[in-house]
């Protein structure tokens, strides 16, 4: 896109390059913390991104919720977080760090603007979801191994989530069908030219499939009346 493309060429010495593996190393480092720390005492509570507290001043917590591990089982963890770097890592080197960057970043602003328009807490699952599904846009037949024993396709977990998106956009309630919501934006913002060229094309190839079709029965009467 012309936009991007202008705004890469101005911005990219600032883009952090290899920014997963910071974002994994924070997780890992919190998920640490979390397994040491005194019983009744949990880092993500002083991480999470609450609107009211920001508003009272703890503004770090615009940052902070990225770096909430998404699992507390060490054995899961690992998985995950590798599991992050390749999708990271696969996005950044098929779009080059300031996309990354600015794909990540859109993310953000939406995940912070449903809390704020919600008034509740949020963690960057949503937006770590959002990563998922540019990586199987873009590298549909990537195999994993679900529960490190069935190879599958990523495209196939895709629909799977998208289908858990839009349940949850059509089924929770308020503030999880605008943190839902919020979670693709940036996705339709990489995408949604490509997705509507892709609809226009089979839509014209579905057309195109009709009136072929619609010919060659008119012919076959044609050839029948003669034939009579």
């Amino acid at each position: 896109m012309k936009w991007m493309n202008k705004l890469e060429r101005k911005y990219r010495k600032y883009a952090i390059k290899n920014l997963i593996f910071y974002i994994i190393a924070l997780n890992a480092l919190v998920f640490i913390i979390d397994l040491v720390a005194p019983a009744g005492i949990s880092p993500d509570k002083l991480l999470v991104l609450d609107p009211g507290l920001v508003l009272q001043g703890e503004v770090w917590r615009l940052v902070t919720y990225l770096f909430i591990p998404p699992s507390t089982s060490p054995v899961w963890i690992i998985f995950i977080l590798y599991f992050y770097y390749i999708v990271g890592s696969g996005l950044e080197q098929a779009w080059g760090a300031f996309k990354f960057n600015l794909y990540y970043l859109i993310g953000m602003a939406g995940t912070t603007a449903a809390a704020f328009i919600t008034g509740y807490g949020d963690t960057g699952v949503y937006l770590n979801l959002s990563l998922f599904l540019a990586f199987a846009f873009l590298y549909p037949d990537f195999q994993v191994l679900l529960f490190f024993i069935l190879p599958v396709k990523v495209k196939y977990l895709a629909w799977l989530n998208w289908a858990l998106l839009g349940g949850t956009v059509i089924l929770a309630g308020l503030p999880h069908k605008i943190a839902a919501a919020a979670a693709v934006v940036n996705y339709f913002v990489f995408f949604g030219p490509d997705l509507y060229r892709r609809i226009r094309l089979k839509n014209k190839i579905r057309q195109n499939r009709r009136r072929f079709l619609s010919e060659v029965r008119k012919g076959r009467k044609s050839s029948r009346r003669r034939d009579d």
